[in-house]
C-alpha cells in the first residue's frame, strides 16, 4: 500500500467534477474514498483481484511501465490507470495476447470509479497498490505491459487453480509418492 504525494493529490482531484470539493472531502479525512469521472485525464481497467494482484507483481518485479493501481478489497476487483482514449488499443492488445481473452471491465467516458484517499489505511476498503505520484506519462508502452501482463497472469492463475483443484484430493504419502506401508515407491529392494 502507498501513499500519494502533494503532486498526486493535485493531478487526482483535478479530474474531479469539483476539484475544490474533492480537495475539502480529502483534506476533511484523508481515507475518504472518492467517485472521479473515467475518461477525460484517465481510464481504468477493472480486474478481478486474484488475477490483477498477481498483474501488479509481475508488471512490479520486471519494472515494467505502471501507472497508478488501486484495489477494492470489499468488491475484490483491482483497478490499473491507463491513458484517457487507451480503450481500442488495450482491446486489440488482450485480443492479440490470446484467442481467449480473460474478463474484465473498461472504465472510460460515462464511468466513474471510486478511488481511495490519499492515506488509506491498510484495513480499509479503498487502498493504492501504487498511488499517484504526480500526473502519470502518457505512453503506449504501459498499455502493452498491462495488456501482456494481464493475459499472462490469468492464464497462470488458472492454471494453478485447475493444479490446485486436481491435487487437492490426494493425500499426503500420495504426493510424496510412497506407499500404503510407508515405503518409497521408487525405491528398489536390495535382497
Amino acid at each position: 500500500m502507498q501513499l500519494m504525494t502533494k503532486r498526486g493529490l493535485q493531478w487526482l482531484s483535478a479530474t474531479a467534477e469539483d476539484p475544490e470539493d474533492c480537495r475539502a472531502a480529502w483534506a476533511d479525512d484523508p481515507r475518504s474514498p472518492y467517485a472521479l469521472p473515467a475518461g477525460r485525464y484517465f481510464d481504468v481497467v477493472v480486474i478481478e483481484q486474484h488475477v490483477g494482484l498477481e498483474t501488479f507483481a509481475q508488471l512490479d518485479r520486471r519494472g515494467l511501465p505502471l501507472g497508478p493501481v488501486m484495489a477494492d478489497w470489499g468488491g475484490k476487483r483491482t483497478g490499473f490507470f491507463l491513458p484517457s482514449g487507451s480503450r481500442e488499443r488495450f482491446d486489440r492488445m488482450v485480443g492479440e495476447e490470446s484467442a481467449d481473452p480473460p474478463k474484465y471491465r473498461y472504465a472510460g467516458v460515462g464511468s466513474f470509479v471510486i478511488v481511495p484517499g490519499p492515506m488509506p489505511l491498510s484495513g480499509d476498503r479503498y487502498t493504492w497498490l501504487r498511488a499517484p505520484m504526480r500526473r502519470p506519462e502518457v505512453t503506449p508502452a504501459r498499455t502493452a505491459a498491462l495488456a501482456a501482463m494481464f493475459v499472462a497472469a490469468a492464464a497462470m492463475v488458472a492454471r494453478a487453480d485447475r493444479y490446485g483443484e486436481e491435487y487437492s484430493r490426494l493425500t499426503a504419502a500420495e504426493v510424496w509418492g510412497e506407499s500404503a506401508d510407508g515405503r518409497d515407491q521408487g525405491e528398489s529392494r536390495v535382497r
